[in-house]
């Protein structure tokens, strides 16, 4: 592929960039996934999406480029899996990311934690995984056993998606996030219509790029739950008004009264793995009460992944 007529195109800035065609776009995404594209041109290519923002066409044809690249992982029957992806960890507050995780595996709906870790800024949302005896499984056939039988399991993003982790490992080195951050959070490797996608975002722009895709990507009987992100990770924000929307059949799915009102919730700085660790534990058992926010969310995702 000429890398440089494309650069021409996207570089040109926000209001003088072009889009690519869904096509330009799935061939140089795979091109991204399996490592051929040249490192002065990836970066100039990465950081001129970033500053251009990615069209429909180009994230049609990205996913399609990242779905002919993920490994398939075979779904647990009964309910669909719920797929929490986690990039980030904690900053300033708990990360209730695994309590979701295990509110919902309780309500024997399969869940499968995947992502990577790379912030030096933060706890590592694995780290919390595994001191609540949550460790990443080792292959993807001891995820499938454990989705089965424990209805949860953890993988690193680098099991399902190689090319994709390694452009998501460029963000200390570019010093910002590329197009791979968005797309991961699409990532589906279950057969079509057995997984919910849960698209947690943070700045609300995404919410409308997210929400022109989503309803493509379930139209084939999948699910999905577009939702506010709570410090990049995949809970529901515990003060915010909430904001569920849900995907199925192509379709939104009114899953959350809209008017809803914010919450004055405490937010716990327990950060440091075990810390977070004990009060997830302390919200299973009932000592402590489980946010509202979070057993909205959890119904919703009940409700996405059974009917």
């Amino acid at each position: 592929m000429d890398y440089a007529p494309l650069i021409k195109e996207v570089g040109r800035g926000t209001k003088g960039a072009r889009d690519l065609t869904r096509d330009q776009a799935e061939q140089l995404f795979g091109e991204m996934l399996d490592g051929t594209v040249p490192d002065m041109e990836l970066g100039a290519l990465l950081i001129a999406m970033r500053i251009k923002g990615e069209s429909a066409d180009e994230v049609a044809g990205f996913l399609t480029a990242m779905a002919a690249r993920t490994a398939p992982v075979a779904a647990p029957p009964g309910p669909r899996t719920v797929l929490l992806p986690s990039f980030n960890g904690a900053r300033k507050q708990a990360n209730l990311m695994p309590l979701v995780a295990l509110l919902l595996a309780r309500e024997g709906v399969p869940v499968l934690i995947f992502g990577r870790h790379d912030f030096d800024s933060r706890h590592s949302p694995f780290e919390l995984l595994e001191a609540l005896g949550l460790p990443a499984s080792a292959s993807l056939p001891e995820a499938e056993q454990r989705l089965a039988t424990q209805r949860l399991a953890v993988l690193p993003l680098q099991m399902l998606n190689p090319g994709l982790n390694n452009l998501m490992a460029l963000r200390p080195r570019l010093g910002l996030r590329n197009s791979s951050h968005s797309l991961a959070k699409l990532l589906d490797p279950f057969p079509a219509g057995r997984g919910v996608r849960v698209v947690a975002v943070t700045h609300p722009e995404y919410l409308d790029s997210m929400g022109q895709a989503l309803p493509g990507l379930t139209a084939g009987g999948g699910r999905a739950l577009l939702m506010r992100a709570s410090e990049g990770e995949a809970y529901a924000h515990l003060r915010r008004k909430a904001h569920l929307i849900g995907f199925q059949d192509g379709q939104t799915a009114p899953l959350h009264p809209d008017d809803t009102a914010d919450l004055d919730w405490p937010l716990s700085p327990a950060c440091a793995p075990a810390e977070n660790a004990a009060l997830i534990r302390a919200m299973l058992t009932g000592t402590e009460l489980v946010p509202p926010r979070i057993a909205e969310q959890v119904a919703a995702l009940k409700e996405l992944a059974t009917n």
